[in-house]
């Protein structure tokens, strides 16, 4: 990411914002539909991640375990051999933007975070 002046984290959140705000609600809008925030979204990734692979052969997306926490906090352990938490968290934040919310994100860990979602 040297090359272009930015951090890996940095280089994260802005696919994330295109990926969740742009690409993935036209590609795979049926996801989206009748979810209000990105909390509901994300309590939901998991068994989209299970439905939406079943028609694909070797897919092997990441998969979550969560603890809901309260109205606006979510803890969620990401699983995936692949390491790429920087991005999850980056697509945790452009989720988040896209139903007009700020997600602050805590490290508990390699592999789990704590959430905390509010207006934007």
């Amino acid at each position: 990411m040297s090359e272009l002046g930015i951090t890996q984290q940095q280089a994260a959140d802005a696919f994330g914002r295109h990926w969740a705000g742009s690409y993935a609600p036209k590609m795979y809008g049926v996801c989206y539909d009748g979810i209000r925030s990105a909390k509901e979204f994300l309590l939901k990734l998991d068994d989209i991640h299970v439905a939406t692979t079943r028609t694909i052969p070797n897919a092997r997306p990441p998969r979550f375990k969560y603890e809901d926490v309260d109205e606006n906090t979510l803890i969620m352990e990401y699983q995936s051999s692949r390491g790429l938490m920087p991005f999850f968290t980056g697509l945790v934040r452009g989720l988040a933007a896209h139903y007009g919310e700020k997600a602050d994100i805590s490290s508990l860990g390699v592999d789990k975070v704590h959430i905390v979602f509010s207006k934007a």
